[in-house]
């Protein structure tokens, strides 16, 4: 099918698009104009409260973020995909395992920047191709965008207390990405907040960066995922005590959540889980240097970190879970696991 870009696709056309799409192995397509975002002014507040935390670069482009067309003034829509990356596991509410570390779901698997990444360049090629656009841009996580918010507005889900996306029938283990395009498509009604009265999420959170005095609100500043990764240089003992067992990353607001208790399982092969990725081994995350760093974690979002901060983040962990352990016990080693 070859149309001009100016012209806006029908509701039949856009119906055979989304199927087109879905068929590169999005779990969902929505579509949404391209125009003023309408959380921005939230996003702002968020930043003046300090809630960012050592995330200093979301305010470099904040006013960017406004906008879509800020950041490409010929996009005239968006595409919005997900991409369900939950795995039947319990996480870290399953039993504590001595001289174990917890990682994020999220990076069990390939990096999702080149899974999904790859997805979306085949989906904007298709575009140009068969779709008669002259120009889309992929976006996951490298463009000054609002891609949570835009993804509510384009019927993905709602935004939940805890900050997240939530996706009615997957739950909110989802990765998302966009695509930017010339062709102007009927735009996807939002998804209404389910969350009613539950305040799980808030209520599990265990160092308060999200509260039920402020649902919807995340301090990043004391948000484990943003310690782990984000944070550099080392901890003060009161913020190591907060970590627990984990060296990357968080998922207990999400483990909690009554939506992702159905959630199906992850379709795409890439984001299998790697058990060694799962519960490192704390002892061999505390001298790799940079050479045995990228080989045990090229391909992964742990490269995020870096090693030094892996390091960092297992000391605290030993720490943490040396207080738990009763007077003469002691982690177990890698010989005994």
């Amino acid at each position: 099918m070859t149309q001009a870009a100016a012209s806006p696709l029908d509701p039949l056309a856009a119906a055979r698009l989304k199927r087109d799409l879905l068929a590169l192995g999005f779990d969902r397509v929505g579509f949404l104009a391209a125009g003023p975002v309408a959380d921005h002014a939230r996003y702002r507040e968020w930043l003046a409260r300090g809630y960012a935390g050592p995330m200093r670069y979301l305010e470099r482009q904040a006013a960017a973020r406004r906008d879509p067309r800020a950041v490409q003034p010929w996009a005239r829509s968006l595409v919005l995909v997900s991409l369900n990356y939950h795995l039947p596991d319990p996480g870290s509410l399953a039993p504590r395992e001595p001289g174990r570390g917890w990682v994020s779901r999220y990076a069990w698997g390939r990096d999702y920047h080149r899974v999904l990444g790859r997805k979306l360049r085949v989906a904007g090629d298709r575009l140009l191709s068969d779709w008669g656009a002259r120009r889309s841009r992929v976006c996951v996580d490298v463009l000054p965008l609002l891609e949570r918010s835009l993804a509510a507005a384009a019927g993905l889900g709602w935004i939940g207390k805890n900050t997240l996306l939530i996706d009615p029938q997957l739950g909110s283990y989802c990765f998302l990405g966009a695509l930017l395009t010339d062709l102007v498509l009927p735009p996807d009604a939002p998804v209404a907040d389910r969350c009613g009265s539950c305040a799980a999420c808030l209520e599990a959170c265990p160092t308060g960066a999200l509260h039920p005095s402020r649902p919807g609100w995340l301090d990043a500043r004391v948000c484990i995922s943003t310690l782990t990764i984000e944070a550099k240089g080392a901890f003060a003992p009161a913020t190591a005590a907060l970590l627990g067992d984990h060296v990357f990353g968080c998922d207990i607001c999400q483990e909690v959540c009554p939506w992702n208790r159905e959630a199906p399982s992850a379709r795409e092969p890439d984001l299998a889980a790697r058990p060694e990725l799962q519960r490192p081994l704390l002892v061999e995350l505390l001298d790799l240097d940079r050479p045995a760093f990228l080989a045990r974690f090229a391909g992964t979002a742990l490269l995020r970190a870096g090693e030094r901060r892996l390091a960092r983040n297992a000391q605290a962990a030993l720490a943490n879970q040396a207080r738990r352990s009763p007077p003469g016990a002691a982690a177990e080693s890698p010989e005994g696991v």
